[in-house]
């Protein structure tokens, strides 16, 4: 686990013991029989709304959910925050050339897609209960002090990573954002976290429509290897699930 200069994210699968999170339950079936790709190219752009709706979530075609959500096995309301923040994203940035599929594999990797421990997302994009890692108080973990007297994890001690794209505090004080337009800005709300990562993806390493490209943004936000292999076989699954191919 790491901080990259602004972002901090904690690779649930590979450090369970660590975070107190257990290998999550919905995730593709995705065998490690084989080695994982080492890249995922960006896949066709969800397809926008003809009248857009409110928010960031508003921007995508409801047939396209509905679709889509049914062959990956993404909820809707969450495809409909990374769906939204790719199309907005891609528009703003070109030059970033970020895929659905990528910021759908960090989402299930930190938290089941903000599913984790019993957790939900409601219409709104809020998860409910908020998701909150463990204290980073160094030895197994890096070792942040409390940097925002826990206002947003809670612990005035340590930092603690959290909601459903697991941002430490400060990060979130760097790359906050009202993506939903609801006039709050939550880290533990699906649609405000996807734009806080996608924005760090895009700082990070533009464009990622190379296998150097993407592999960069991923390290930067995770460097472990096993990391980097999980979102990769995950990212691909979901992009084959939506072309037809899986």
């Amino acid at each position: 686990m790491r901080e990259s200069g602004r972002l901090l994210v904690v690779a649930v699968f590979a450090v369970a013991a660590l975070t107190g999170c257990a290998t999550v339950a919905e995730l593709p079936d995705v065998s490690e029989a084989e080695p994982a790709p080492s890249w995922v190219p960006p896949v066709a752009a969800p397809q926008a709304a003809s009248e857009r709706g409110p928010g960031i979530a508003g921007r995508v075609d409801a047939d396209w959910l509905s679709e889509v959500s049914a062959a990956t096995g993404i909820p809707g309301r969450q495809l409909a925050a990374y769906a939204g923040v790719t199309l907005w994203k891609n528009a703003e940035m070109p030059e970033c050339v970020v895929s659905w599929t990528t910021l759908a594999a960090i989402a299930a990797v930190e938290s089941d897609h903000g599913r984790h421990g019993g957790s939900s997302v409601g219409a709104d994009g809020r998860v409910s209960p908020p998701i909150i890692g463990i204290a980073l108080e160094g030895g197994d973990t890096d070792l942040i002090s409390d940097s925002d007297g826990g206002e947003l994890d809670g612990d005035a001690e340590f930092d603690r990573a959290v909601g459903p794209f697991q941002l430490i505090p400060q990060t979130w004080r760097n790359w906050h954002v009202d993506a939903n337009g609801d006039g709050v800005e939550d880290p533990q709300n699906i649609d405000d976290a996807a734009m806080a990562a996608v924005n760090y993806l895009c700082r990070a390493s533009a464009p990622q429509d190379t296998e150097a490209g993407w592999r960069a943004a991923i390290t930067a936000y995770n460097s472990a290897p096993s990391y980097i292999d999980a979102v990769a076989r995950i990212a691909a699954s979901y992009a084959a699930a939506a072309s037809g191919e899986d």
